[in-house]
């Protein structure tokens, strides 16, 4: 059981993290496009991906907590208190995006695309670190 709980717990984190490097791609073009059309398009998109990187957080989340929780003697140390901080980081991005995405939405933004692109690396830093905090298990 351990085993496809991991599994499916990888497989959960690695769709929501997709959700979280492509929703900012998108940010970045809907703050670069002047075109109508385009944006409505584009905000549609952003709509779809954010609501769906949110399904798929619950049960990435859930999953890592039925691992702890199951199998504490695997999964303890300091390790696991920084890979849970960056996890509620990772958290706190995904409803950030949220906020942007209604600003977008309302018309309201006031951020250039470059900053989006600075932004769209917050995921990367932070799966980055999570993968290592897990494989390496430093402390």
């Amino acid at each position: 059981m351990l085993l496809w709980t991991k599994a499916f717990h990888i497989v959960f984190i690695a769709s929501w993290f997709a959700g979280l490097f492509y929703l900012p791609r998108i940010f970045v073009n809907l703050a670069m496009e002047t075109d109508k059309a385009a944006t409505a398009r584009l905000l549609l998109m952003a709509r779809k991906l954010y609501r769906f990187s949110i399904m798929l957080s619950i049960p990435a989340v859930l999953l890592g907590l039925a691992l702890v929780l199951g199998w504490r003697e695997m999964f303890q140390g300091g390790w696991l208190h920084a890979k849970v901080a960056l996890v509620v980081l990772a958290i706190g991005y995904n409803h950030a995006c949220g906020s942007i995405l209604k600003k977008f939405e309302k018309g309201v933004n006031t951020r250039s695309h470059t900053w989006y692109r600075w932004f769209n690396e917050v995921p990367v830093v932070l799966l980055i670190a999570i993968v290592i905090l897990v494989v390496v298990k430093p402390f």
